[in-house]
């Protein structure tokens, strides 16, 4: 089974500055849910990895979460495309827990629950966190410029090796692509 692993603020919809909170905080970014749908037409599984801490803080609730979760969904599904796993972290990066990137607790348990190894699996993000996730869960990790993107590639934490492009679309193209021998 092919897998792409993605972020969701700042990869497939805007990030906001006070976060996504509400279904009209979600608003897909240019191109974003074609290339979705490229890569299910191709035959790859999409997840959906994304640190949601405003649950933990009160500042959305499960209700609130789904309801945005609803929204993409459909988004997604009307460009012809389908996301078959959406993991969140609820907390708050004080709370230390397994599944809030940096950790790999997310992309393991996507990992997990789809059997495939995540050594090839290509994990897309925005942030230096979402680079260090996919790293220590061994996927490939894959850094996008939309979001919080551009000055991830400025920082210089960011690990060396790391493939750069400029938006979902761009990197999808880039796993697509025929490999030549």
């Amino acid at each position: 089974m092919k897998l792409v692993i993605l972020d969701r603020d700042g990869v497939i919809n805007e990030d906001r500055p006070r976060g996504v909170k509400s279904p009209e905080d979600w608003v897909p970014l240019p191109g974003a849910l074609d290339a979705i749908a490229r890569l299910n037409g191709a035959g790859y599984r999409v997840a959906v990895a994304t640190n949601q801490s405003g649950i933990e803080r009160g500042l959305l609730d499960m209700a609130m979460l789904n309801a945005i979760h609803t929204k993409m969904l459909r988004a997604v599904q009307q460009a012809g495309g389908r996301i078959d796993v959406i993991h969140y972290c609820p907390h708050s990066a004080a709370a230390g827990c397994r599944c809030r990137k940096p950790s790999p607790g997310m992309l393991q348990d996507i990992g997990q629950r789809l059997g495939v190894p995540l050594a090839s699996v290509p994990s897309i993000g925005d942030s230096l966190r979402d680079m260090q996730a996919s790293l220590a869960a061994g996927a490939r990790a894959m850094l996008v410029r939309t979001g919080r993107g551009r000055e991830t590639e400025r920082a210089a934490e960011l690990p060396r090796g790391i493939p750069v492009f400029d938006d979902l679309m761009q990197a999808v193209e880039t796993i697509l692509a025929p490999h030549t021998p």
